[in-house]
């Protein structure tokens, strides 16, 4: 476990579980001692010990993809803790999620809040969440590209929801994506703007990245 983000108002943990390497985030807001999970990638005794001195409230589901839910039940089980996802990945998950999340929704936790950034692309619901200047980006976003895309048409989606509620956000915006190491979101805006600026094929998705593809 590394923290990432050590303020005054909030902590953010990351660790890194499972086969496929996952990040899955502890939001803590250092005031209250509250916390929340974000994915529950499996290994769930680092997560339960993570938590060890906080006051766990909430598992946040960014999206339903197996590498990001494949220690979600034994995880409810361990801390009796209500699970919030999109519905548009409900199906998706072992479980029914106690908290449906909605785009613009606040989540209080302690003196923090996070706000929910619908960005349907990945997956159909797949979600951002956004406190002060730190964004955990599931697998919407990842340094030199977006996550991976099955169709031309999810591609579009992914695009749209980059550019209408993601690349309005700062430049000095810290990205935390699902894997892998952060990044700063003006970096990010940058190299797309270089892509968007080349003509590229109408069945472009999969694994897309701005410098290359």
């Amino acid at each position: 476990m590394a923290a990432v983000v050590r303020t005054k108002k909030i902590q953010i943990d990351r660790l890194v579980l499972g086969p496929f390497s996952t990040n899955s985030y502890v939001v803590t807001c250092r005031e209250t001692a509250e916390s929340l999970v974000v994915d529950a990638p499996g290994d769930i005794g680092n997560i339960v010990t993570a938590l060890r001195d906080t006051h766990s409230r909430y598992i946040l589901i960014t999206h339903g993809h197996m590498d990001h839910i494949s220690g979600l039940v034994d995880l409810k089980k361990a801390l009796s803790r209500p699970v919030a996802a999109h519905p548009g990945d409900a199906e998706a998950l072992p479980l029914d999620p106690d908290i449906l999340l909605g785009d613009g929704d606040l989540f209080p936790l302690g003196a923090i809040q996070l706000q929910v950034l619908h960005t349907h692309g990945h997956t159909p619901g797949s979600v951002c969440l956004l406190t002060d200047n730190y964004l955990i980006a599931g697998d919407t976003l990842f340094p030199g590209g977006p996550g991976h895309t099955r169709s031309p048409d999810d591609f579009q989606l992914i695009i749209q929801s980059l550019t209408r509620r993601i690349f309005p956000l700062p430049d000095d915006t810290q990205v935390y994506p699902g894997h892998g190491d952060a990044t700063v979101l003006g970096k990010e805006k940058e190299a797309f703007r270089a892509f968007s600026a080349r003509v590229h094929k109408p069945d472009l998705c999969g694994d897309v990245v701005w410098e290359s593809s």
